[in-house]
């Protein structure tokens, strides 16, 4: 099956469904449709929702009597391609090199839409569970829609167990379930330290400038060791794995000379102890700039929190450090541009016991391990809000050298046959669960 399963991947990678307002959205339209015909190919209902974001697509293939019911998801939207010059293979294009299978999208998330299909195909569209199938279309621009989608189709989407396919796998040959994501808060920090620019020469070394002042604001964010340095954040420790510098360097791309910042063990500092990120800077560009003391610096920030920590509480303790770390008497705003609850699961059980069990046979008989997330999923905890009974499964495609979001995007084609069979195993296995 595994070609034409290809196939379908490649043809669907090609539509840039970018779900940014700034790209054409006819190509995500375009998108939702091609992925209602493969669900509808395979005996699904199908319909395509819109509640004033992107199309979803739900789809629902009844099961056996008294069979459990499993819900699907995957997202057929995905990120800006950046700039052509930093791939080295036609952006929407899928290319084999190697292994790997290289595109926007390819693996972040149509291959997670894909391994669905898979499964469903394995089984003559007819597995022993009933699935419910929901393939949103706006996850790359934070789901703005998936509040209402849920409180409007939730009795269409009820499941006995979620699978969540936008996760990642331990590495290559090594499968594993996620148990643990870090939330998110975003925000936007001004400081502002004159009413309009003034000559640099003239009124430098008695007046602040706001980049600098905003410079030094940043710099308050972090202590000497990399930790960072807002008070009252949570942290504990993460799952006790092997993972060392060595890997940390392999699979992040640090620089040579580069240390690692933070304390504690590696995996505490991905997965369970803040981080906080400079993502962007308003400045002039070192090209245009002119001889000036700019009036203003604003920069975004990305602080990713402990997976049970509360979004409002981390953001007012961000909001707070800035705000009581103005330099120099410089006015300072903090506002909220996005932010998302993180996710822990108990992770014990019969259908995780049979995921477990899938994913060994799929992976010739190599264990699943529990992992974490440092990046944040908001719709898992929506997800698992709306769905406080079910068993919530949240796997993926991805390893760490998938490069979901950056240039040269690409999927490890082994591994996305584990995961099409390792899928179908779970459907096929969960239609025993809760029988003598």
């Amino acid at each position: 099956m595994m070609p034409g399963i290809r196939s379908d991947l490649e043809a669907l990678t090609r539509i840039p469904s970018v779900s940014l307002d700034s790209f054409d959205q006819r190509h995500v339209e375009d998108s939702a449709l091609a992925t209602a015909d493969l669900l509808r190919a395979e005996g699904l209902e199908v319909e395509i929702v819109r509640e004033g974001g992107r199309p979803a697509v739900i789809g629902h293939l009844p099961g056996p009597e008294g069979a459990p019911t499993v819900l699907l998801y995957a997202h057929h939207d995905v990120q800006p391609p950046g700039d052509d010059a930093d791939w080295d293979t036609p952006v929407f294009e899928p290319t084999q090199v190697g292994e790997r299978l290289y595109a926007r999208g390819v693996a972040d998330d149509k291959a997670g839409v894909m391994a669905h299909v898979a499964a469903l195909r394995a089984h003559g569209g007819r597995p022993p569970v009933g699935v419910r199938v929901f393939i949103e279309g706006e996850e790359e621009v934070g789901s703005a829609s998936l509040p209402t989608v849920l409180e409007r189709h939730g009795d269409r989407l009820a499941a006995d167990a979620i699978v969540l396919a936008d996760s990642h796998n331990w590495k290559v040959g090594v499968p594993a379930l996620t148990t643990t994501l870090r939330g998110m808060v975003r925000v936007v920090v001004e400081v502002r330290a004159l009413d309009h620019g003034v000559h640099s020469g003239m009124y430098g070394g008695a007046v602040p400038d706001g980049l600098t002042a905003l410079a030094r604001l940043l710099a308050t964010l972090h202590d000497e060791a990399g930790d960072v340095a807002v008070p009252g954040l949570m942290s504990s420790q993460a799952a006790d794995l092997d993972y060392t510098d060595d890997d940390l360097r392999a699979d992040s791309g640090l620089a040579d000379g580069v240390s690692p910042i933070g304390t504690g063990s590696i995996l505490s500092r991905m997965w369970t102890k803040p981080a906080m990120t400079v993502i962007g800077i308003d400045a002039p560009s070192v090209e245009k700039a002119a001889n000036l003391l700019t009036p203003v610096g604003r920069a975004k920030l990305s602080m990713r929190i402990h997976p049970a920590e509360s979004p409002e509480t981390a953001y007012l303790a961000l909001k707070a450090h800035l705000e009581e770390h103005a330099p120099w008497g410089c006015q300072v705003s903090v506002t909220l541009d996005d932010d998302g609850a993180g996710f822990a699961a108990d992770a014990q059980g019969p259908v995780y016991d049979v995921a477990r069990s899938a994913f060994r046979d799929a992976w010739d008989g190599v264990e699943a391990v529990d992992i974490g997330v440092g990046g944040s999923i908001p719709f898992v905890a929506a997800f698992a809000e709306r769905f406080p009974d079910a068993a919530i499964l949240v796997t993926g495609v991805e390893d760490p050298d998938t490069r979901a979001h950056a240039a040269n995007e690409s999927l490890h084609l082994g591994e996305f046959e584990r995961v099409c069979l390792a899928e179908a195993l779970l459907l096929d296995r969960l239609g025993t669960v809760g029988k003598d």
